[in-house]
C-alpha cells in the first residue's frame, strides 16, 4: 500500500503542513518510524520524542505542531486517525468469495452472494450465511445459525444451534459461541448435581468483535445478548441469560456470571469479575481486577481490591486485616466512653 499525504489529508479530512506528494507506504511508533512512514503523537508525555524521530510524516494535534520540524497532518484526535488509517494499510487477507473442496456444507443451509468458506469447515443444516460472509478453516456452525452480511469468522471458531449474529461482525480464533450455560440443581434424593437444560441461544448485534477464545454461554430462560457495536476482548467469559448493552467494551479475561445486565458505552478492565443476578447502567467504567458483587446503579468509574505495594509489606497488612473487626471493636467502645 502507498499513499501520498495529500491522499490521505483529503481521505480523512486533515489538515497537512508539508509535501502533499510525499509517499507513505506504512505505519509505526515515534521511535521505530523509517522513511516511508507515518508516525503518531497520541500523548504530549511523548513530544521529546520528536526529535529523535526519523519517520517521514507524523499525525498530531495542532497545539504541537510547533515542536515538530517533519511534515505533519493536523489530526484533533491522533488515535481516531490511526485506526481509520490502520485500517488502509493493514496487511491481513481479504476474503476470496470461495468455497473449499472440503468445507462440508449441509444441502439445507442456504448462503448468499461472495461467501467464503475454507477447508475442513462444517455447516449444518438450516444455516443461513449473508452475503459476503467468510468462515474460516475449521469452523463449525451449528443447525439454524444465521450470520449477517460481511461477517467473518477466523479458523477454529465455533458456533452451536440457532445461534443469531448480526451483519460485519468479527469472531477470531478459538471463539465458542452458543455452549450451555452453566446450570445445575442439587438432588438431595440421589446426592447429585442435575444438569439445566440451556433451551434458549445467543443473539449478537452488528458490528461487534468478539475476541481469540471468548466464550458466550446460552441461556436457560432467556436468550444470551450482546448490543450492536460491542467489543469483547480475548478470553472473555459471557455467563448464561446475560445482556450487553450497545458500545460496550470488555478486557481480557473478564468473567461474567449468568443473568447479569450490563449497559451501554461500559469499559470493563481485564480481569473483572461479576457475579450473576446484578445490573450495571450505562456509562460505568470498571478498573482492572476489580470483583463486582453488587448492582452499580449511578454511571462513573469504579475500582475494588488493592493496589500493588512491596510484598512484605502486603503481608503486614494481611495481619492488619484479620484484626479489622477486633480494631473497629475497639474504636466504638472508645468512641461510646467519650460521648459519656
Amino acid at each position: 500500500m502507498k499513499l501520498s499525504l495529500g491522499e490521505i489529508a483529503e481521505k480523512l479530512e486533515l489538515e497537512l503542513r508539508g509535501d502533499a506528494a510525499t509517499e507513505i507506504t506504512g505505519l509505526a511508533n515515534l521511535l521505530d518510524a523509517g522513511p516511508g512512514e507515518l508516525a503518531f503523537l497520541f500523548n504530549p508525555v511523548y513530544i521529546k520524542q520528536l526529535d529523535r524521530c526519523h519517520a517521514e510524516a507524523i499525525v498530531l494535534r495542532e497545539a504541537h505542531a510547533h515542536a515538530c520540524d517533519l511534515p505533519v497532518l493536523i489530526s484533533s484526535q491522533p488515535r481516531l486517525t490511526w485506526a481509520r488509517l490502520a485500517r488502509l494499510f493493514d496487511p491481513a487477507p481479504l476474503p476470496g468469495g470461495q468455497v473449499h473442496p472440503t468445507a462440508i456444507i449441509s444441502e439445507a443451509a442456504t448462503y448468499g452472494n461472495n461467501v467464503t468458506i475454507g477447508a475442513h469447515a462444517v455447516i449444518e443444516p438450516g444455516v443461513r450465511l449473508d452475503a459476503g460472509v467468510a468462515v474460516g478453516p475449521g469452523c463449525f456452525v451449528g443447525e439454524r445459525t444465521t450470520i449477517g452480511e460481511n461477517s467473518q469468522l477466523a479458523a477454529n471458531v465455533s458456533i452451536y444451534h440457532d445461534v443469531i449474529i448480526g451483519n460485519n461482525a468479527i469472531i477470531h480464533s478459538g471463539a465458542v459461541i452458543g455452549a450451555d450455560g452453566f446450570g445445575f440443581e442439587f438432588d438431595a434424593d440421589v446426592s447429585q448435581l442435575v444438569k439445566i437444560p440451556q433451551i434458549y441461544s445467543v443473539v449478537i448485534g452488528n458490528d461487534v468483535e468478539i475476541g481469540a477464545g471468548t466464550t458466550i454461554d446460552r441461556g436457560a430462560l432467556n436468550d444470551t445478548r450482546v448490543g450492536d457495536g460491542t467489543k469483547l476482548d480475548n478470553q472473555v467469559q459471557v455467563g448464561h441469560g446475560t445482556t450487553i448493552g450497545a458500545n460496550t467494551a470488555i478486557s481480557g479475561c473478564t468473567a461474567i456470571a449468568g443473568s447479569t445486565k450490563i449497559g451501554a458505552y461500559c469499559m470493563i478492565g481485564g480481569a473483572v469479575g461479576i457475579v450473576d443476578n446484578i445490573e450495571i447502567v450505562d456509562g460505568v467504567e470498571i478498573t482492572a481486577m476489580s470483583l463486582v458483587s453488587q448492582s452499580i446503579k449511578q454511571k462513573g468509574r469504579y475500582s475494588s481490591g488493592t493496589g500493588l505495594m512491596p510484598g512484605l509489606a502486603w503481608k503486614r497488612s494481611i495481619v492488619g486485616f484479620a484484626r479489622l473487626d477486633e480494631i473497629l471493636k475497639r474504636l466504638r467502645n472508645i468512641e461510646r466512653h467519650f460521648r459519656k
